[in-house]
């Protein structure tokens, strides 16, 4: 195992998920007092990881067909592609 890649992925999906619709949603779940705290977290945690597998699946299916320096640059246009258009938008 690759501890670098492990720690860099870590960090980011961690850093993308603070405080995002996902995390928001999570916590208006675990304010409700009927409902188990460890129900939600088990839930949230096993959405997370299903989520995390189809994108490693498509991903490894996806650099069979295109190079990965020309993924890169696809995924930096969408990015400031999202960007662009969340400061349009706001």
């Amino acid at each position: 195992m690759d501890l670098k890649v492990l720690a860099t992925v870590f960090v980011v999906v961690f850093i993308a998920e603070l405080g995002d619709k996902t995390q928001l949603a999570t916590m208006l779940f675990a304010a409700d007092k009927e409902v188990s705290k460890l129900t939600v977290f088990f839930g949230a945690s096993l959405a997370l990881i299903v989520a995390s597998a189809i994108g490693v699946m498509a991903g490894g299916v996806i650099s069979h067909y295109v190079s990965e320096k020309y993924l890169h640059y696809i995924a930096g246009a969408g990015f400031v592609g999202i960007g662009i258009w969340t400061l349009v938008t706001a």
